[in-house]
Formats: C-alpha cells, structure tokens, sequence
C-alpha cells in the first residue's frame, strides 16, 4: 500500500540492540540508498512464507543499494531469546542484516501492529510504502525496481507459490489459536509453534519437535475441509496452531 504521507521518515534505530550478519546500522548512514524493513518472527509461519522473497531481493538488489533490514521481534518468550533467533538466522539461510527487537523498541518506534509487516523507503528516507501480511510481493519489487532505476532491466519474482500470485482469490482459512486446536478446519495446511522437545502425532503424519519453533504438521496442497486430532509426546508445548491459505 503506498503511503498515504511523504513526511514519514526512517526512525533511528534504538543504540545498544543487538545485531546479526551486520555491525550495528545506523538509519542516517542509510540516506542514498532505498531501505526495506521487515518486521518479522521466526515462529510466525506467516513470517517464513514471506521470508523468500525479502531474501530474493536482498540478493537480486544489495548490488544496485537495496539496504533489506530485518527486525526480529518475537512475539512468544522463547522467540525472543537471542541464542533462538541467532540459530533461527543461521538454519534459514538468511543473509541479510537483522536487528534483535525482543523489548519492541523498534516495534513501538513504528507503531507496528503486526507479523509480517514490511516498509519500503526512498533514498531520502521517506516511507514510499507499507504492507501487513503475506502478499503484494509484486507490488513491493516493482516499487524496489522503481526506486533504484531498474526499469528497463529487471522483472519481479516469480509466485514462489499459486497463491501468490497477484489477483487470485483465496478461500478463507480457519483462524490461529492459541495451544493445540482439535476438530474440523478448513485450510492448506497445518502449522504448529512448539518449544520443547518430543513428537507430535496425527492419523497422517509425526513431527519431530526441537525447541522453540514453528513445524508444519500437515499440507495438504489445496483448500482442505479436515479434522485436526493431535497427540503429544515428550516434553512438548504447543504455543499455537496456524492455517495457511490455499487454492480452492
């Protein structure tokens, strides 16, 4: 969504907050240079659907100044370890900086409202656009290539998956819950956020749980009309449960 005002600025970034694959950044340093931050959790699985194209970019346009800036800010106790996030950055692949928000100081700085949320900035520091979601990864790399002049040279990704493809109509899923849901839903697939350790079990499928973290339990493809039943064994806690989207 583009914004609705050009006199909103890139906040400085809270001193003392720690930083991965990056010495600390400073907003000002980055004047020149269009700046994308992503708001995200490793545990959110809304967060890891998004987190292939923020990757994509970093790597198609670093080169051309793209500045991507992650900004982990978790949202369970246990996504808010550093160690957590630091092994979560690593297992992901993620090479882009990423600035560890766990006390929502920079969460608070934006007025942010939610997981993933991402801000894209012109070279002069003014917000050109906002997203909340998953979604508009289109919409977003046309206003990348916009900024840095790329117009004539470079295409969008693209859909990583069918459902994201600009346009498409998607069947509502079942909402999160908090701790482990039973019964009927209707969705693309099952996502639990767990920590601690042991399996989780269905009729279809066993996960193996280590730590803190978000593990797909089922996917089924398409909209799916099903009946979730779990069982729990070891030492695991189901933080939430999570459906994804899906074609019809």
């Amino acid at each position: 969504m583009r914004a609705l005002s050009s006199d909103i600025t890139l906040p400085p970034f809270p001193r003392g907050l720690p930083w991965l694959n990056s010495a600390t950044l400073r907003a000002d340093q980055q004047r020149g240079r269009p700046v994308l931050v992503e708001f995200w959790d490793f545990c959110r699985v809304n967060s890891l659907r998004t987190l292939p194209y923020v990757k994509a970019w970093h790597e198609r346009y670093e080169e051309h100044g793209l500045r991507v800036i992650g900004v982990h800010t978790g949202g369970y106790a246990c996504s808010r370890e550093p160690a957590a996030i630091e092994r979560a950055v690593a297992s992901l692949g993620i090479e882009h900086p990423v600035v560890i928000d766990s006390g929502l100081e920079v969460w608070d700085m934006y007025g942010n409202r939610g997981w993933p949320a991402r801000y894209l900035f012109d070279q002069e520091q003014k917000l050109v656009s906002l997203h909340y979601g998953e979604g508009a990864y289109e919409e977003t790399e046309l206003e990348i290539i916009e900024l840095l002049g790329l117009e004539d040279g470079a295409e969008p990704l693209s859909p990583i998956r069918p459902e994201d493809a600009p346009g498409i109509t998607l069947p509502p899923q079942t909402d999160d819950v908090r701790g482990l849901y039973a019964g009927p839903y209707e969705a693309g697939g099952v996502h639990l956020v767990c920590t601690g350790a042991g399996t989780v079990c269905t009729g279809d499928a066993q996960v193996a749980v280590d730590g803190c973290g978000c593990y797909m339990l089922l996917e089924h493809g398409r909209h799916t009309e099903a009946v979730l039943e779990a069982r729990l064994d070891g030492d695991v806690e189901v933080l939430a449960t999570c459906f994804t989207p899906a074609l019809p």
